[in-house]
């Protein structure tokens, strides 16, 4: 249930806040509007340093991008807007009505098409995708053994897929999180895993050519900013209760456990 609060700061202060060096593209965006419809990490954040090592800027116009787990489909209005894509925005959690507003009032009715899937059923045909994407969702399903090659089948062959996930710096041994995390430590978080972690699982998997998998040198510190802005800033209680929580544990870790992974793999 929406809360809606008076903004604490300026959207100019807030926007200059918010603007970052190694995103400007995500800089242009309107920063209520990104608060709005944030559902985790600043995505947009994310994305842009996913597209580099997913090629996308050199994809086709009107290239068919699937963004897997697109939440309020802002990524999807990233994708369309800067990269020219056609894209089918998947989600389970947003309904499609709600996702089609958002996306005509942004202008990219004709551009971006909402769907209601689940990441197991996916409704479409072999080699439909240029490009498959998904931005902080694939750690909840793709840790399955089996689920990368049922994925792939989507791309055209040579087609990449590319996500951007939470992650840790190295694995955890045992079955405790490390002490400093215990307090905020969530069940979910165990599908977190290292940059080595995830080469070797898509590797194994035989279903792609491993082309990219890195840390974000300082993605924490990005992390934690955004958090502290979500929390002040969001219209929707909820939304700033967990940003507080979750920016708590970011803080107390500093960097020694908790990141984010980019990974790309192409279709053999």
């Amino acid at each position: 249930m929406s809360d809606i609060t008076t903004p604490r700061i300026s959207d100019e202060a807030l926007t200059e806040r918010l603007t970052h060096a190694l995103y400007p593209r995500s800089n242009a965006y309107d920063v209520r509007w990104v608060i709005e419809n944030q559902m985790g990490p600043n995505a947009l954040w994310l994305l842009e340093w996913l597209a580099p090592a997913l090629g996308l800027d050199a994809l086709r116009p009107c290239a068919r991008v699937l963004d897997l787990g697109c939440g309020r489909a802002m990524t999807s209005v990233f994708l369309a807007r800067e990269y020219h894509a056609q894209v089918t925005a998947a989600d389970l959690w947003i309904g499609p009505d709600d996702n089609a507003r958002r996306i005509a009032e942004a202008g990219f009715a004709d551009r971006v098409l909402p769907v209601h899937t689940e990441a197991h059923d996916l409704p479409f045909a072999e080699a439909s995708f240029d490009a498959i994407v998904s931005i902080d969702a694939y750690q909840y399903f793709g840790t399955n053994d089996l689920y990368l090659p049922t994925l792939t089948r989507l791309l055209k062959p040579g087609g990449r897929i590319g996500i951007v996930v939470p992650a840790l710096r190295e694995e955890i041994d045992g079955v405790e999180p490390p002490e400093h995390l215990r307090q905020w430590w969530e069940p979910d978080f165990w599908c977190f895993h290292t940059a080595d972690w995830w080469r070797r699982h898509w590797t194994r998997s035989g279903a792609v050519e491993v082309e990219a998998a890195d840390w974000l040198d300082d993605g924490w510190r990005d992390w934690l900013l955004w958090c502290e802005v979500v929390a002040e800033e969001s219209p929707e209680e909820f939304h700033r209760t967990m940003a507080r929580r979750v920016g708590e544990m970011v803080r107390a870790d500093q960097g020694r456990a908790l990141g984010f992974v980019r990974l790309v793999g192409r279709r053999k």
